[in-house]
């Protein structure tokens, strides 16, 4: 028998350290999880789930609009904020105990605690016991950053919006990335002023630069406020009970609920890894090679806390590459080329491969296809939004290496072009497929 109390303790319930934990237990690990908040993590407990959620229930909004010029008599719609509020945690509760029970058929132990790494091969819980393991994973994800700026207390965080009381009237959005783009469209439609302030000139840095744009303009003719390149000076409580947004440049700016969607950095503080030897980059994320291990022989790292790639198929593909390589004796890396991405905003967008920009600058000699139309949806519902295909092509090889796209379920569509993308399907291959009419989705075989 090991002299160890398990061979497999993994810090963090997430998406990546359960099924990390899952599949180790299923090579014959015994193995044990210490998550001190709720096992799911933050994307089904306070992330892309619940989020999803919220863009359906804001979906709404506009359906019911449209609905009357498809002949249906609907009549004045009213929005209870705390009925979906209360429903989307209610998922959450089903899906934290459905992720509790699925490791509990594995034979996985869950400690419901903190724990502080002190050694290579050794934890401690928060409540005082001490537990060994030959392998220890780091699986702890990231944290939301908030702004250094006085007031900035009185903010909340994605990991707190979900919770608020009451539906604001008056919302300001501090950032420019996904999460800041995402809250916008769903507050917008939940019937608020929102007001999205960013301290650069662009939004959603990393996707094509054409459908990033498209967004904004959909976004500023919905009525949703931008201000950018604008830095925080302080936030004060009104007398009201509002709050006052002073910038360093330009005009105040009230609201009744001020979200910040600043980033996120790996969640390592008080993990003790550092002291252990565990070598950390200057964000706080752990570096591990291409088998997700650390500079300590005997512990790995997988998802948002080492700062790859912080999406959650990520993760979940870590998890399960490290059990397998570690327990399965089947070696076993992720290929990061070529990951699908999407924003779930108002259109929403989506993307896989290489922007226009970045094929430009790494091929040199590119084509550019797109379809710039209107939904067929959106036309008889006099809605005059319209939807954005790109997609760009190697010149020399006619391969195609990036897809764009904005539009009425532009991520669902992409997930399947993905395909295609990740196999190096030529331009002549999506040519030579026939359209499914009608249909958005023929628009990828029918680009000129």
């Amino acid at each position: 028998m090991s002299s160890f109390n398990y061979d497999l303790l993994v810090i963090g319930a997430g998406s990546g350290g359960v099924r990390a934990a899952r599949i180790a237990a299923g090579h014959g690990a015994r193995v044990a999880v210490a998550e001190e908040h709720r096992v799911g993590g933050t994307c089904v407990i306070r992330g892309c789930v619940p989020k999803k959620l919220l863009v359906y229930g804001a979906h709404f909004a506009e359906d019911l609009k449209d609905a009357r010029r498809f002949g249906w008599n609907v009549s004045k719609c009213t929005f209870e904020w705390t009925v979906l509020r209360e429903n989307v945690l209610a998922e959450v509760d089903r899906l934290n105990d459905l992720y509790r029970k699925n490791l509990f058929d594995h034979q996985v132990t869950v400690w419901d605690e903190r724990a502080t790494v002190v050694g290579p091969n050794e934890v401690v819980l928060a409540g005082g016991r001490q537990l060994t393991a030959k392998v220890i994973l780091i699986a702890t994800g990231a944290t939301p950053v908030v702004p250094s700026v006085p007031g900035a207390e009185l903010g909340i965080t994605s990991n707190e919006v979900f919770h608020i009381e009451h539906a604001p009237r008056r919302v300001v959005i501090a950032g420019g990335g996904y999460i800041a783009n995402e809250f916008a469209g769903i507050f917008h439609e939940f019937g608020a002023q929102v007001t999205l302030v960013n301290r650069s000139d662009q939004i959603l840095r990393g996707y094509d630069e054409t459908v990033r744009d498209r967004l904004l303009q959909i976004s500023q003719n919905k009525g949703i406020q931008f201000r950018f390149n604008a830095a925080f000076e302080r936030i004060a409580r009104q007398a009201d009970g509002s709050l006052r947004v002073h910038l360093k440049d330009g005009e105040p700016v009230d609201c009744d609920q001020l979200l910040f969607a600043t980033g996120r950095r790996p969640n390592t503080a008080g993990l003790g890894l550092e002291a252990a030897g565990v070598v950390l980059d200057g964000q706080g994320a752990v570096r591990v090679d291409e088998h997700n291990r650390s500079s300590v022989d005997s512990i790995y790292a997988v998802g948002d806390v080492t700062n790859r790639v912080q999406l959650t198929p990520v993760a979940i593909r870590e998890g399960h590459a490290f059990a397998d390589t570690v327990f399965g004796g089947n070696p076993r890396t992720v290929d990061y080329r070529c990951i699908p991405s999407a924003v779930f905003s108002h259109p929403p967008l989506a993307g896989v491969g290489l922007t226009e920009a970045q094929a430009r600058e790494q091929l040199g000699s590119v084509r550019v296809y797109t379809s710039d139309f209107r939904p067929m949806k959106n036309v008889l519902a006099n809605r005059d939004e319209r939807a954005l295909y790109k997609m760009v092509v190697d010149a020399d090889t006619d391969r195609v290496v990036g897809l764009h796209m904005i539009g009425p379920d532009a991520p669902e569509i992409l997930q399947a072009a993905a395909v295609a993308v990740k196999a190096g399907l030529t331009k002549q291959d999506f040519d030579d497929t026939v359209a499914l009419h009608p249909s958005m989705a023929e628009e990828l075989v029918l680009l000129k």
